[in-house]
């Protein structure tokens, strides 16, 4: 993974969870059956030890939405959380083995991004959980409100391909979802973020955020896991997950740090997306989010499989 970028493009839609979106989706249990139970290839099958229906990948699907993709699976160890407190939340990533990973690759100064949205994206967090030697990562997680939320591991297994996994997570209560208006101004912090560019889907799309406080461009960002900024997209509706990275590197003689924070970002489809943007200013890390939708172009980006814009 590095960050040149790049944003691959994905391919046709998932249809949208049952219950207009919002519901909870199938939980994948621990997985303990041979390599081949919940590869693509076998997308709707059980897991015959628990009975399980595995949420798995198929060939043309956008990163994100599905708990097993490549033989390698996302298992939480619970799936239930409880709104308004921290809870201790630890997950695994089961291998084509069937055994728990434990060898994984450095990726933006981190071996796991774990990133978790309510599925309305009401709440937002990028967060890095720490791993045991058993293979499981454990981090604590402080859902706001209740509601169905999205957990998003980012990782790539030594000697294979950075992939995204996904899996439903709920907080029972009393839910109201949130809708958004177009935006493409954000405040956070005493921070406004303007966001310049249009997303145009199945074509590059250059998007620029700058940063401003108290009306004035903030010209000192500070690296943050190897960037001057992060940006996670996000289809309303589905959460197909785009995490992108922005051309230029700290450091290397020609990308200022800031105000400005250039993108290449290539959708998939028609339809609004939610962007999140990472920055860190003051040693303090930010985010900024937009509602952005797109604008003309073809109705499908060629197909790819991992989410990870410039990723190589």
């Amino acid at each position: 993974m590095n960050t040149a970028g790049k944003l691959s493009a994905y391919g046709a839609a998932l249809a949208l969870v049952a219950g207009g979106g919002w519901a909870i989706g199938t939980a994948v249990g621990p997985f303990t059956g041979p390599a081949g139970a919940h590869g693509a290839e076998d997308a709707g099958h059980g897991d015959s030890n628990s009975g399980t229906v595995a949420e798995t990948a198929q060939p043309d699907q956008p990163a994100g939405l599905a708990s097993s993709r490549g033989g390698y699976t996302l298992t939480p160890t619970s799936t239930t959380l409880r709104a308004g407190t921290t809870n201790p939340f630890s997950f695994r990533i089961i291998g084509p083995d069937g055994q728990p990973v434990t060898g994984f690759d450095v990726e933006h100064e981190k071996r796991m991004h774990l990133i978790v949205v309510r599925r309305d994206t009401a709440h937002y967090e990028h967060v890095h959980p720490e791993m045991s030697q058993d293979g499981t990562w454990s981090v604590p997680l402080r859902l706001p409100q209740a509601g169905s939320y999205r957990a998003f591991a980012d990782f790539a297994p030594t000697g294979g391909e950075a992939m995204t996994l996904g899996v439903d997570l709920a907080a029972p209560g009393d839910f109201q979802p949130a809708t958004y208006a177009p935006s493409l101004m954000a405040t956070t912090d005493g921070y406004q973020v303007r966001l310049d560019g249009e997303l145009i889907p199945g074509q590059t799309s250059k998007v620029a955020l700058s940063v401003y406080k108290d009306g004035r461009e903030v010209a000192d960002l500070q690296p943050y896991l190897g960037a001057y900024g992060h940006l996670v997209a996000l289809r309303q509706g589905d959460l197909a997950y785009l995490h992108v990275h922005p051309e230029g590197v700290p450091g290397d003689g020609r990308t200022p740090p800031g105000p400005t924070v250039t993108f290449d970002v290539v959708v998939p489809s028609a339809g609004a997306y939610r962007l999140f943007l990472d920055f860190q200013h003051e040693g303090q890390v930010r985010t900024a989010e937009f509602t952005v939708p797109t604008t003309g172009g073809a109705a499908h980006a060629p197909t790819t499989h991992n989410g990870h814009g410039g990723h190589g």
